[in-house]
């Protein structure tokens, strides 16, 4: 891909669109698409989480690490922004549910202290330049026979709420190329499913399920153009195991 994005470019774009009131909004269970269409797919691929150690990979300001740690896990999150790392450690603070917080990039995770029964990844790879390592980091931190989920906006579908309403349709005339994705806070990068399903390959993992989670027509109505959630899919999850 041509583009001068790095990862630290990326966070500090993060960072600096990360404000108070967008976080406090999305503090209890994220935004409108998160409690629609990812958490409820996330939390059933990862199953009963109770006593297990789950790592929450890109965990933003810590909605989805409260989540889990509400369900039994021991949860350590870790976010590369100061920010949102800084929120999440304030509800913790607030909360004592037990999670910990960790500043760092995923392409150089610190000793986390120990393998990981899980690692959730939820839209976070389309959003790192450098996005191989990061995915090799989670895979990496899991136990053999550890269970990796991520979320993505569907490579396929992206910018769909803004093309439905536009048109009346999806359009995407460019699905096989690599390119940045300019969003209203920070960039995403597109590359096609088939780059994030062949490096699973080639770290190993097998392949459990794969979601295009569709929505609910009674939650279509409360969002313009929300309809479109219900004919595409916008977002793509993952579950894929380690080598026992």
């Amino acid at each position: 891909m041509n583009s001068t994005w790095t990862n630290e470019a990326a966070i500090s774009q993060w960072d600096a669109s990360s404000t108070q009131e967008a976080m406090e909004a999305t503090a209890e269970e994220g935004d409108f698409v998160k409690r629609h269409l990812v958490n409820p797919v996330l939390l059933r691929l990862l199953g009963d989480v109770r006593g297990r150690r789950v790592l929450d990979a890109g965990c933003g300001n810590g909605y989805f690490s409260r989540m889990l740690a509400e369900r039994g896990a021991e949860v350590v999150g870790v976010e590369p922004t100061e920010a949102m790392v800084t929120f999440a450690r304030d509800k913790e603070t607030e909360t004592g549910q037990g999670v910990r917080y960790v500043q760092a990039d995923l392409t150089r995770l610190p000793d986390l202290g120990g393998a990981f029964d899980s690692v959730v990844c939820s839209m976070v790879l389309m959003a790192i330049p450098d996005w191989k390592p990061a995915m090799r980091a989670c895979v990496e931190a899991l136990r053999p026979g550890g269970l990796f989920v991520f979320a993505l906006v569907h490579p396929a579908f992206e910018n769909l709420l803004t093309t439905w309403r536009e048109h009346g349709e999806y359009r995407q005339d460019r699905y096989l190329e690599e390119y940045v994705v300019h969003g209203p806070a920070a960039p995403d990068f597109h590359r096609p499913l088939s780059a994030y399903l062949n490096e699973l390959a080639a770290l190993g993992c097998r392949l459990r399920e794969v979601v295009e989670p569709t929505l609910d027509p009674a939650a279509a109505a409360s969002v313009p153009g929300a309809v479109a959630y219900t004919r595409l899919p916008n977002f793509l999850i993952v579950a894929a195991e380690t080598p026992a």
